[in-house]
Parts: C-alpha cells; sequence; structure tokens
C-alpha cells in the first residue's frame, strides 16, 4: 500500500484533500442527518394527532413548527420555510459532488503525467527506470483517485436518499400543522 502512496507523486495531495473532505462531509451528515435530531417522534406524534407541540427550535420540524406558531404564516410562507430546512440539510453535499468529479479526474490526471514523463525523455529511448516510475505514477494516481470516488459516491447516494426521505417527512409534517386549527 505504501508503494502506490509513493508512487502517486505530487498527486497525493489534492487527491488526499479530495479524500479528506468526502470523509468529512459523510460522517458530519451521518451525524447531522439523524431521524431524531431533524423530525424528533414527539413533534411528529403530536402533529399526527392534530396538536401543535411545544418545541424548543433545535430541530428542522421544530424550527417549522415555531415559524408557523410565532409568525402567524401563510400556507405558502410556511412551505418556502421548510424548503429552507430541507436545503439546510442539503448542506456541504456540493463538495460530496465535487469530490466523486475531481478524485477520477486528478486520478487520470497523473495518468497522463506519468505516460507523459516515459515518452518525453529528450534522449529518444525510455529507460527501463523512467518506464517503471511513469508507469507507476499513472497506476498509483488511477487507484487512489477510484478509491476515493468509489466510496464517496456510495455515501453520497445514500446521504441523498436519507434526505429525500427526511423532506418527504417533513412535508407530511407541514400539511398536519396546515390542518391543525390555532
Amino acid at each position: 500500500m505504501n508503494f502506490i502512496i509513493e508512487g502517486a507523486g505530487a498527486f497525493i495531495y489534492p487527491l488526499g484533500l479530495c479524500s479528506v473532505a468526502a470523509a468529512f462531509i459523510i460522517i458530519e451528515r451521518l451525524i447531522s442527518l439523524r431521524s431524531g435530531k431533524v423530525i424528533p417522534s414527539r413533534i411528529e406524534r403530536a402533529l399526527y394527532e392534530g396538536k401543535i407541540p411545544d418545541v424548543n427550535g433545535k430541530s428542522a420540524a421544530g424550527r417549522i413548527v415555531s415559524f408557523y406558531r410565532d409568525c402567524d404564516s401563510d400556507p405558502e410562507a410556511l412551505k418556502a420555510f421548510a424548503q429552507l430546512e430541507v436545503n439546510k440539510l442539503e448542506r456541504g453535499m456540493f463538495i460530496l459532488d465535487i469530490v466523486i468529479s475531481a478524485a477520477p479526474l486528478l486520478g487520470l490526471l497523473g495518468t497522463v503525467a506519468g505516460l507523459v514523463g516515459v515518452f518525453a525523455s529528450g534522449d529518444g529511448i525510455p529507460t527501463p527506470e523512467s518506464i517503471s516510475k511513469g508507469v507507476g505514477l499513472a497506476l498509483s494516481t488511477t487507484i487512489i483517485g477510484l478509491s476515493i470516488a468509489i466510496p464517496a459516491i456510495i455515501g453520497s447516494a445514500y446521504l441523498n436518499r436519507k434526505i429525500d426521505k427526511l423532506a418527504a417527512r417533513l412535508n407530511v409534517c407541514i400539511e398536519r400543522l396546515l390542518n391543525i386549527k390555532k
């Protein structure tokens, strides 16, 4: 494994940055998107029972109920506010999308740089050492780029599905809230 990292040369730094960014976003979103943290069960249960619950505003559902209670808003304003809360659930996901695109491209760039290094020697015929070094760079950066992008794709798909489910549950809560008479 160490030879792969050493073989990546200077490309290890941007690839490492991509790896750290992907890991951070995935872990942070997994923690932040826990169901009880976004829509506490007591709030959801109260809304299903036709009651406006007491809330503290620490969850997305709590902030929506507080907005409804404090601002005496119309349905369109409440739905717009709820969309802002859904956008907060998506925080940082664009960085994951960038990593998914950038990591394989950085790997490809390393591949091209390695192959150019092999065939760009001014002496005509590349030496076995330059071939070995160039092919090592080419393969190492490709492996690392794909090793970062594949888990990031899996994490992104899982998190996007989780956000969609939470958004749907928030929409049901909003509809229930709009049917409750103050």
